[in-house]
C-alpha cells in the first residue's frame, strides 16, 4: 500500500508530467494489459480527483482502444484471416462478433469485468466497422470509467454496498438506452 501511495503522491505533485503519466499508463493498460485497468483508474481518481480523474482516464481509455484496434486491425488482421480461411468454427464467431449490434458491443464494453483488451483486438482482427467500435467504446467506457474509479480497488465493496450496486446497475441501464437513442440516429447495423 506504501509503494501505491508513493505513485499516487508522484503524480499529484509532478504538474503536467503527473497528467502525462496518468494518462500514458491508462493508453499502455489498453494495449498491453499487464495490471488490471480498475488499478490506474483508481490511481488517476485519487491523484486528479473524481472530475479529472474522470476525464483522463475516460480520454485515454478511449485513445488506447483505438490504438489497439488499429494494431490489429492494420497489422495483423490479413495474418489472421489466412490462419483461419479453413477453420469455420472460428470463421462463425468472427461473423458472429464482427455483427454484433451496437447497443450489445456497448453494454459488452461496459461491463466491468469485460477484459477490454480482447474486445479490442477481436474488433480489429474481425476487421469491425470503425464507427460502430468507437461509438461503442465512447458511450461504453464511459460507466466503466466511472465503476472502477467511484467503486476503487475493491470490488467487494461493490457487492457489500447495495447503493453502489444499484447506481452502476442503473449507470449500465442508462448506457444501453443512450446507444440505443445513437444507434436509431446513426442507423448503425
Amino acid at each position: 500500500m506504501e509503494y501505491f501511495n508513493e505513485i499516487i503522491n508522484f503524480i499529484e505533485n509532478s504538474g503536467l508530467i503527473g497528467v502525462l503519466v496518468g494518462a500514458l499508463m491508462i493508453v499502455f493498460e489498453s494495449i498491453i494489459p499487464v495490471i488490471p485497468l480498475m488499478v490506474f483508474i483508481t490511481i488517476n481518481f485519487l491523484a486528479f480527483g473524481k472530475f479529472f480523474g474522470f476525464l483522463i482516464s475516460w480520454i485515454f481509455t478511449i485513445v488506447g482502444c483505438v490504438i489497439s484496434y488499429y494494431i490489429f486491425k492494420k497489422g495483423l488482421n490479413k495474418k489472421f484471416d489466412m490462419l483461419t480461411e479453413n477453420k469455420e468454427t472460428i470463421n462463425k464467431y468472427k461473423r458472429i462478433f464482427k455483427n454484433i449490434s451496437l447497443g450489445n458491443l456497448t453494454l459488452l464494453i461496459a461491463l466491468p469485468f469485460t477484459p477490454a483488451f480482447f474486445v479490442n483486438i477481436a474488433s480489429g482482427l474481425v476487421n469491425m466497422d470503425f464507427k460502430k467500435f468507437i461509438i461503442a467504446t465512447i458511450i461504453g467506457k464511459i460507466s466503466l470509467v466511472y465503476y472502477c474509479g467511484f467503486v476503487g480497488t475493491s470490488l467487494i465493496e461493490s457487492f457489500t454496498n447495495p447503493s453502489v450496486l444499484i447506481k452502476i446497475v442503473l449507470l449500465l441501464l442508462f448506457t444501453y438506452i443512450i446507444t440505443k437513442i445513437v444507434n436509431k440516429i446513426l442507423k448503425i447495423k
